[in-house]
Formats: C-alpha cells, structure tokens, sequence
C-alpha cells in the first residue's frame, strides 16, 4: 500500500530566507501549501515574487491572504509616516528591536498557517526565521516557535484529538545568512527570484540601503557568491 504524500504549510514571503526553507521542505519529500500575505507592507513586490517562487517549487496551492496592517501601523514595513532606517541607522544597542518589526506579524502568519494546515491535513509548518545573523525580533526566537507550537496544539481540534500534531519547522534558525545561501544553491534555489529589501523603488528595484538589503550582501560577499538578482 503506497504511503499517503506528506503535506507541508511552507510560510512564502519572496525573499531569500523562506525560498530556502521551501527548498528544504520540497527536498524533504513534502507536498507544497504556500501561504503568503498583502499585510499592507510597503514592499509587495515580494508577494509577486512569492507567486513565481511557488510555481518554481510546484507548490500544490500557492494561497495569498489580504490583511491591512497598516491600519494598526507600527512598523516602518506598514506605516508610511515612519521612514525604513538605512545605512544602519536601525542597528544600535540602545534600540534592541528595530523599527521595522511588524507587531505580532509571525504569531498572525503562523495562526493563519495552522488554520490552512488543519484544513488541507499538513502536519508540518515551515517558517523561515532567523535568530542569528539579526536577533532583534522577538518573534524570531526558540522560545517563541516553542510557545506557538504549544498554543497551536493545543487550540486546535487536531493538536487536541492527536498529541503533538503540528510541529512548527523552523529549519534556518541558527544558520548565518551565508550558510542559507550555500543551502540554497545546493538546493538548486533561484535567488534571482527573490528580493530582501525593505524599501524598494516603485518598479520593485532593492534600494540597497536598508538593513536587510546589507545583510544580504554581506551574506552574499561571505558565500563567495554573487547575488543573482543583482
């Protein structure tokens, strides 16, 4: 009797950290659900992006949810009024959690992921955060996806009815940017696809300013390889 294909809600942002992940997950003989959302951020080009990216990993749905979390504001991703930090303006020791943190944007995303894995019967939910190259966010700690994995079991009628059914996958935690790249490419990743930036231009170019657009260059510098969407 051939075994039922493994299903997986892998969290598709467009950028380089969550392609990785979908990667892995498609390497890891899962069946794609994408998940991405139009949250109001100031970079939506990445849900074009999250659009290819599933077609590139033949994703069984590719699913995009519209919330407007730029009526809550917050952020400089959702609040015109605040300027995105360039130059490294954003990382300094007195501010440990940057302006551009979304409030509460992983515990939405992830409430929504299990919500669609509980519906399709995925087990497994894949979000591509990072705790090591850029800690500031709260919700991108160990303890965090541990709280979240508990609260999803736990509030829903398959964590109740089966112990432990979800488990939050968390792949590239304590990776450095660097190395994720080198997974990727041996993955067989298009980073050419993917943006990072927080503050693209109005044809979808990376300014190249912002912290996150550093940080993929110095990831891309230290892998030795050249970023292709460049």
């Amino acid at each position: 009797m051939q075994s039922e294909t493994k299903k997986a809600v892998v969290l598709l942002s467009g950028g380089l950290d969550s392609s990785t992940v979908a990667a892995i997950a498609r390497a890891e003989g899962f069946e794609l659900f994408c998940l991405s959302f139009r949250y109001g951020q100031r970079q939506e080009i990445e849900v074009e992006k999250a659009q290819c990216l599933a077609v590139f990993f033949n994703a069984r749905k590719h699913l995009v949810l519209n919330l407007d979390m730029g009526l809550i504001g917050g952020s400089a991703l959702t609040d015109s009024t605040i300027e995105v930090p360039k130059n490294g303006a954003d990382l300094n020791a007195e501010e440990m959690i940057p302006i551009t943190y979304v409030p509460a944007r992983n515990t939405i995303f992830l409430a929504y992921a299990a919500s669609w894995a509980e519906v399709v019967g995925a087990r497994d939910i894949f979000i591509g955060v990072n705790a090591l190259d850029y800690s500031g966010y709260p919700d991108c700690r160990p303890e965090y996806l541990e709280a979240m994995q508990k609260a999803v079991n736990l509030g829903t009628r398959q964590g109740v009815e089966n112990v432990n059914y979800f488990q939050l996958r968390a792949p590239l935690l304590q990776m450095k940017k660097s190395e994720i790249i080198k997974r990727g490419v041996a993955l067989g990743v298009d980073y050419g696809m993917t943006i990072s930036c927080y503050d693209p231009d109005l044809e979808g170019k990376a300014c190249g300013l912002c912290d996150s657009c550093r940080l993929r260059e110095n990831a891309f510098r230290e892998a030795a390889l050249k970023d292709p969407a460049l």
